[in-house]
């Protein structure tokens, strides 16, 4: 299954890299760090723009960030360079994704500098420091309230016959929120997910390949629903878009995911990918999260822009055993097909 699963992944990402937003350099580059990341990290409203002049400005290096799609394919393209690594630093894998960043053995621990004053311990991802955590939120449904559509008050309401064709959610082989919105229902019913998966198939009108797509149809009005955050709110209001979309608190608590940077193994430019991991997380550059990424930043000094109220926080978290989501996507992706 983890066989098939892995495949999976490197097949879409080879199609998928050919229209990959910049090119990773293989000669002699110690004033350069190169970041593979996703789509929306590097967008122009993303984090990416900022967050590379403030980096050049203060260290002198400059960053090329490439574009992999999103957060699941990271692993795959590093994993498929492993004899000649092109990228210094991986951005975006996230708290369910430990065990295959573990597994695929491409990345080196690092501990930032300050990492303990810059980083809130119960968002610590790796004891070791495999990976550095750098954001976080709770996965939700965002709903469309001008759709007057009836609004859940638990996963097992999304099953109601009254949403079919309804819900938009992520393929959990290629993007984080999807495997973010298995991991949650694996949480929530145990060994009966599937179960809840047979009931809800009917619901969904598309497993979309990343979070971009899955949400730009969701507010291009496609269906009432999306797999999404609980910050993602706080950007429609902070630029005057209204309240129109909102999250849906479930009393039966909710997933959160922690994202987090790593260290390439044998990476070309090791000290400055370290000097960027130190940078991410500090004051000066997680002051820069809430408004470009829409999460919440790992480090508790940063004030929440005004904009966050109407991000509401999840009143109990939920967690997931890695091995156990692992095999929850093969059986889910396997149960959608038929």
């Amino acid at each position: 299954m983890k066989t098939r699963l892995f495949t999976f992944i490197l097949l879409f990402f080879i199609v998928f890299s050919a229209n990959a937003m910049g090119t990773a350099d293989s000669g002699n580059r110690q004033n350069e760090v190169v970041i593979y990341t996703y789509d929306s990290f590097i967008s122009e409203w993303g984090p990416a723009p900022v967050l590379s002049k403030l980096f050049e400005e203060s260290t002198g290096l400059s960053c090329t960030f490439v574009n992999v799609g999103d957060g699941a394919q990271i692993l795959a393209k590093v994993a498929l360079e492993k004899d000649a690594p092109q990228a210094d630093l991986i951005l975006g894998i996230d708290n369910n994704q430990i065990n295959l960043a573990r597994k695929t053995n491409v990345l080196e621990p690092y501990k930032p500098v300050n990492a303990e004053k810059n980083i809130s311990q119960d968002l610590l991802l790796t004891n070791d420091w495999l990976v550095t955590p750098f954001d976080w939120s709770y996965f939700a449904i965002i709903y469309d309230s001008e759709s007057n559509i009836t609004i859940p008050s638990s996963l097992e309401d999304l099953t109601n016959p009254i949403y079919k064709n309804k819900i938009i959610l992520m393929d959990p082989r290629t993007s984080t929120p999807g495997l973010g919105f298995v991991a949650w229902t694996v949480a929530v019913f145990g060994d009966d997910y599937l179960d809840y998966w047979k009931k809800l198939k009917n619901n969904i009108l598309t497993m979309a390949p990343s979070w971009s797509t899955g949400y730009g149809l969701f507010t291009s009005g496609e269906a009432p629903f999306v797999i999404s955050y609980t910050t993602s709110p706080a950007y429609h209001v902070e630029y005057n878009e209204g309240n129109r979309f909102k999250a849906i608190i479930f009393e039966q608590g909710h997933t959160r995911q922690i994202e987090g940077a790593a260290l390439v193994k044998n990476a070309q430019n090791p000290e400055g990918a370290k000097q960027f991991l130190d940078f991410l997380v500090s004051l000066q550059a997680q002051e820069k999260i809430p408004l470009t990424q829409w999460m919440y930043p790992v480090n508790n000094s940063v004030k929440l822009p005004e904009s966050y109220a109407v991000a509401p926080l999840a009143t109990k978290t939920l967690s997931v055993d890695n091995d156990k989501l692992e095999q929850a996507v093969d059986a889910v992706m396997s149960l959608l097909a038929n």
